[in-house]
């Protein structure tokens, strides 16, 4: 890949060289018929072209042949395109059950984040080579969109709701994070780093790390806040379900779902 420039960024994850492969064969497949396309208009406008004022072309019958042709070329062509892309989609917005976690607030105009651990950071993000991530993202404020160019990895961020983006990095390095959704007057400013380290740094950076509190022991303080555990208990005094050990687990409703 052309490095320098700013149309070809490095490609620094697993879903980098799939999404560029698409778009590269989307790309060709676009310029092969409009090269097409203008020679063909070119050669009949010659060939085809009225030599006397007075000269009437024959009549020209359908052809079902010709009909199918191109009905069902473009047909195929276009087929391609959907189940490439479907696959890449799919495998997109799977995250591996391996992932380590990490949660990400967009907010005018910083990314905060933090690890399962606790560790916080502010627009920066360190993680591991060769470990799959996942991001559980929401934001305080409005609309924003996160967005690593070296991962191929885009995910907007919207207020009141949970969305999910992974990537799993493979080469060691620092790499930008934009919001790649307008947010306001200092949108332009809301850039970030992933820090991509060998394992070895990672854990010591992670060992170093000045996150206090994990996120289960800061959520346990906010149940007894708040009362929670009044009504959620765990013996037969409960007045509500008990919601010991649920945390990242499937819950089977009434209705089935």
């Amino acid at each position: 890949m052309h490095t320098d420039l700013p149309l070809f960024p490095a490609q620094a994850s697993a879903m980098a060289p799939q999404v560029d492969a698409l778009y590269f064969y989307l790309i060709a497949v676009s310029a092969f018929f409009s090269v097409l396309i203008a020679v063909l208009v070119i050669f009949f406008a010659i060939r085809y072209r009225r030599r006397s004022p007075g000269e009437i072309p024959e009549r020209i019958e359908g052809s079902l042949k010709l009909e199918l042709a191109w009905t069902l070329i473009p047909l195929a062509i276009t087929m391609t395109f959907f189940a490439w892309g479907a696959q890449v989609f799919f495998r997109m917005n799977r995250p591996p059950n391996d992932a380590m976690q990490i949660y990400v607030v967009g907010k005018q105009w910083m990314w905060k984040i933090q690890h399962l651990d606790g560790i916080r950071e502010i627009n920066e993000l360190h993680v591991p080579v060769g470990q799959s991530v996942r991001m559980t993202m929401t934001s305080e404020d409005v609309i924003h969109s996160f967005f690593v160019p070296a991962f191929r990895m885009k995910r907007d961020v919207v207020p009141g709701r949970y969305s999910v983006a992974w990537f799993q990095a493979t080469k060691p390095g620092d790499y930008h994070i934009f919001c790649s959704q307008y947010c306001g007057t200092k949108h332009s400013s809301m850039i970030g780093w992933v820090h991509v380290m060998e394992p070895a740094a990672f854990q010591a950076w992670l060992s170093g790390g000045s996150g206090s509190e994990s996120l289960a022991s800061a959520g346990a303080k906010l149940f007894a806040q708040h009362a929670c555990n009044t009504c959620h208990r765990s013996d037969s005094m409960a007045r509500g379900p008990n919601l010991e050990s649920l945390f990242g687990k499937p819950v089977h409703l009434q209705n089935g779902q």
